[in-house]
């Protein structure tokens, strides 16, 4: 199938408006890029100044060039660039990369002129990346629609390249786009393409994500991000990755403070809160890297290695010392280090000196280098069932010797049995990067950056993509306008709301009158909880509006006088509902549900150690709304406070399935409802024993304004 962007990734015809002679300046650079690169396809310089370039004829104006463009690079000052994409447009160009800076990340007059490119890109069809863009790269195509001097090609220069498979990188800012880029490619990894998407005034990185998500030459993905604004095609093409089971590597900048007024700056774009994009991220197994070389390393073992089945990692070393630190990294990293049993350790013991150690890490000294030790063990631990992965661990900084034939190394590499992933302590020269490349090994110089990046494919190997919410089984569509006709509800209103939604809360009766006291006590029995109802009291809890525990009739009659004397006293012009009365729940594991509404992905929902700790311990687990109950189980499982829920020092076992059932509901009726909804929060939920399903004790409903 055609995708929409063949021709802009690889186009047949390129016009250069602004073209230049001065191979210093920037439209000279992107002539000289391209011509350098072997760009396959015509090229037409335009420019009224000359009438050639380099020996192409140059010409006056888009028009005046008379042939079909697919794509065309502008680099004329920002005032004039509207100008000339109405000219673009008028001639049939399909595609427009804007290098050009000046318009939106200036704010003012600036912005508006974006406006008008934007106007004009849904108006004409054409589809323009930028402004304010650093151009693209389309290595397969070879296609260099940049000025970055990474794809600079020296004479003589040949390409280190350990990878079959290739990456593909989507940066919202070009510099770090082509940095990755730079660095993926010194370690050999082969690359399909490298696009800097701008200020996205029409393409934007979710529709460069889908692209490459789609491409048959890109394996992995490396996405830098600052914020997303086509977040409808970003989603469908990270459901499309995760559904074809293609890994996606990212980095999202503007988590703090600081970085988020840069990244707003920077882009005119608002960077977002960074918990629901991990939110997002987490939903469909993207894995999250917050650090340059780190991302490159792990799209360095995805493109040269299977995913591990398990996480046992045998690391084999030349130095004992180097050995126990990988070991210990691995460990950190939370993968085992198992002994291996007597009988494979029998046979490696085979193949080193004496003084060398076989029980992982397997220390084949340098002397097992020389003997063939070292390949030996290797060989014979790619196809052992004891270890899932094999961290080798070497030095290799001569530019004369290998510790590896490439006969014998290819071949356990080519068979994709496990990982096998190599890190050397010293520097590796050029010579040993390029012997090994040869082989497809690609070599780590971090320690860390290897641990993590085994860790992350353990994780990556072990992801499933949760089933879809079933808004229909979760709960109907219902009107809930009568119960969201206050400004504010309470407690008593938000639980009317939830029932109302299908969702099981206590039975209890707001007394709004004294006499009415003796019927609730009746109807819920003792021991009994009550509780001030107020739209004006969020927090009842804080002016002494909750009575627990209330044993008899006495207690209850002398609780209901004290809530409403403290509430007058602390809050004399709230205005009083009455006093909600139920029956004490049972003892089980305070938990938190709650729900929000983010600017850039919508409804989310929440879930956490609940109670009066929830703030303290904030172990809580964002996801996009709406998820399924088998997704909710699994945010569950990654609370630190899981145990609690799993029969934690002999305690019973909660009933999950049914807080699973309970998350899911809630976050159907939040995205349901994300026009008039935009707070729910449930806590605590009692998760009470397997079988006794859960008691939502408070809930507040907070009414979209």
């Amino acid at each position: 199938m055609p995708h929409p962007l063949d021709s802009f990734f690889a186009p047949d015809s390129i016009a250069l408006i602004g073209a230049s002679r001065d191979l210093e300046k920037i439209p000279g650079r992107l002539l000289s890029m391209l011509r350098k690169n072997a760009y396959p396809g015509k090229i037409y310089p335009v420019n009224p100044n000359y009438g050639d370039i380099d020996g192409l004829k140059c010409f006056p104006s888009i028009s005046a060039v008379g042939q079909p463009i697919d794509l065309a690079i502008v680099i004329i000052p920002a005032r004039a660039v509207l100008g000339a994409l109405e000219q673009c447009a008028a001639v049939g160009v399909k595609n427009a990369v804007i290098i050009s800076s000046g318009f939106a990340e200036e704010g003012g007059d600036s912005a508006a002129m974006q406006d008008a490119i934007v106007a004009l890109a849904k108006r004409t069809g054409m589809r323009i990346s930028g402004p304010n863009a650093e151009g693209f790269l389309s290595e397969v195509q070879k296609v260099a629609a940049t000025f970055s001097p990474t794809v600079d090609v020296k004479p003589g220069h040949v390409p280190l390249v350990a990878t079959k498979r290739r990456a593909a990188i989507v940066a919202q800012s070009g510099g770090i786009g082509f940095a990755i880029k730079h660095r993926a490619k010194a370690l050999g990894v082969a690359i399909s393409y490298c696009v800097s998407a701008g200020n996205e005034s029409d393409l934007g990185a979710g529709e460069f994500l889908d692209y490459m998500v789609q491409d048959a030459s890109t394996d992995v993905i490396l996405l830098f991000i600052e914020g997303i604004r086509d977040v409808d095609k970003f989603l469908v093409a990270a459901q499309r990755a995760a559904d074809i089971g293609k890994p996606v590597i990212v980095t999202k900048v503007g988590r703090s403070g600081a970085g988020e007024r840069a990244a707003a700056s920077h882009t005119a774009s608002m960077a977002g809160w960074s918990a629901a994009y991990d939110a997002a991220f987490a939903k469909y197994g993207f894995i999250v890297s917050n650090d340059l070389d780190e991302a490159v390393a792990i799209a360095a073992l995805l493109t040269t290695n299977p995913l591990p089945k398990g996480d046992r990692v045998a690391v084999v070393t030349v130095s004992g010392g180097a050995g126990i630190w990988a070991a210990d990294i691995v460990a950190l990293q939370g993968m085992q280090v198992p002994e291996l049993s007597p009988a494979i350790q029998a046979e490696i013991k085979q193949l080193l000196p004496s003084y060398g150690a076989a029980g992982n890490p397997i220390d084949v000294t340098a002397q097992g280098v020389h003997s063939g030790g070292l390949q030996k063990s290797i060989d014979l631990l790619s196809v052992s069932d004891e270890v899932d992965a094999i961290l080798v661990v070497l030095s290799l900084s001569s530019d004369t010797r290998m510790p590896f034939k490439q006969a014998e190394l290819k071949p356990v590499l080519s068979a994709q049995h496990k990982p096998i992933v190599f890190y050397s302590y010293t520097l590796p020269s050029a010579f040993a990067r390029s012997e090994l490349a040869a082989s497809g090994a690609v070599v780590l110089s971090g320690l860390t950056h290897a641990g993590v990046a085994m860790r992350r494919m353990v994780e990556r190997a072990r992801f499933k993509l949760a089933p879809k919410a079933d808004a229909a089984a979760a709960s109907p569509q219902c009107d809930l306008s009568m119960h969201l006709a206050s400004a504010t509800l309470s407690e008593f209103d938000s639980k009317a709301l939830l029932r109302e939604a299908g969702i099981a809360v206590p039975d209890e009766v707001l007394v709004t009158e004294k006499v009415g006291l003796d019927a609730a006590i009746a109807r819920s029995g003792f021991p009994l909880v009550m509780k001030i109802q107020s739209r004006d009291i969020p927090h009842k809890s804080e002016i002494g509006g909750v009575r627990v525990g209330i044993a008899t009739k006495g207690e209850a009659f002398l609780a209901y006088e004290a809530l409403l004397a403290n509430a007058r006293r602390h809050r004399p012009d709230a205005d009083i509902q009455g006093v909600l009365v139920g029956p004490m729940a049972s003892k089980g594991v305070e938990i938190i549900v709650g729900t929000l509404l983010d600017a850039t992905f919508g409804p989310m929902i929440m879930v956490g150690l609940g109670g009066i700790i929830t703030e303290l311990f904030r172990d809580v687990v964002y996801r996009p709304a709406p998820v399924s109950a088998a997704e909710a189980t699994a945010m569950l499982a990654e609370l630190q406070a899981a145990p609690l829920l799993n029969g934690f020092r002999g305690a019973a076992k909660a009933d999950v399935a049914a807080l699973s059932r309970l998350i899911a509901q809630v976050s159907v009726l939040a995205a349901q409802h994300a026009e008039e909804i935009s707070e729910i929060e449930l806590n605590p939920v009692l998760v009470h024993p397997e079988g006794q399903g859960v008691t939502i004790v408070d809930a507040l409903v907070v009414r979209k304004k």
